[in-house]
């Protein structure tokens, strides 16, 4: 049974930072595309980061370039996500996420995580 569990989400005033984890369980970690998505009230879920399984490529949503920083560190398993100068309108749940190598759509998701930055 495959898991992806976050951690690392909070109240933060707007300035400050946040480091997101996702463990990961039941698959073959370093086979999988890793992503971190986000949804805010009202809002659809959108892309924020994804990392690749193979030369770990990375890749960002716009809205979060030189301010958040995704990684991998597959003897553990767990993919991170490094929030800096955080803002209000970052504030949603973080879910984690995990593509098969040859997919085009992710294939499995976490719970989330709630990230609420104050003004």
């Amino acid at each position: 049974q495959v898991r992806l569990v976050e951690s690392g989400g909070g109240l933060v005033q707007a300035g400050g930072s946040l480091r997101l984890s996702c463990a990961a369980s039941g698959l073959t970690f370093s086979s999988f595309t890793m992503g971190w998505f986000r949804q805010a009230p009202g809002k659809e879920r959108e892309f924020v980061a994804a990392i690749t399984w193979s030369v770990q490529t990375t890749t960002y949503a716009d809205s979060v370039k030189g301010r958040f920083t995704i990684s991998r560190d597959n003897a553990k398993n767990t993919v991170y996500l490094q929030m800096n100068n955080l803002k209000p309108e970052d504030t949603a749940v973080y879910y984690c996420a995990a593509k098969r190598r040859s997919g085009s759509s992710y294939n499995y998701w976490g719970q989330g995580t709630q990230v609420t930055v104050s003004s």
